[in-house]
């Protein structure tokens, strides 16, 4: 099993971007997926997960209002659209498979990781 996260870089306060993560080796449409950060020094933290209908997801508190995830199911592909982004939410971003096709807030619950994509928020 295989994720590639792409679309991280450096960006002012109040910016967007977009992140990716191409999978493969796993029925992709069948599990749920997640992206987590980490800051420097700090835990793994859930940012937004979706199960493996598309049609629910979680996100953590300070990621409402601001963030979205989606997939793409025929492109293997789970997306994290990121908006207003502000200093704190600088941190290396990393997709994951969950073990099943329910989404999880628990970092436990997800068994394959990308090698993560850094995402710089300063002025």
């Amino acid at each position: 099993v295989q994720l590639q996260a792409s679309g991280g870089g450096l960006v002012q306060p109040g910016a967007s971007l977009k992140l990716s993560c191409v999978t493969s080796g796993r029925a992709f449409s069948s599990y749920a997926l997640g992206w987590f950060r980490q800051a420097p020094g700090k835990e793994r933290d859930i940012v937004a997960a979706i199960g493996a209908s598309g049609r629910n997801t979680y996100y953590a508190d300070f990621a409402k209002g601001r963030f979205a995830i989606s997939r793409d199911d025929l492109q293997n592909t789970v997306y994290l659209q990121l908006n207003n982004l502000k200093p704190e939410d600088t941190a290396v971003y990393y997709c994951a498979f969950a073990r099943g096709w329910a989404f999880s807030p628990h970092r436990d619950d997800y068994d394959a990781w990308g090698q993560g994509t850094l995402v710089t928020v300063s002025s």
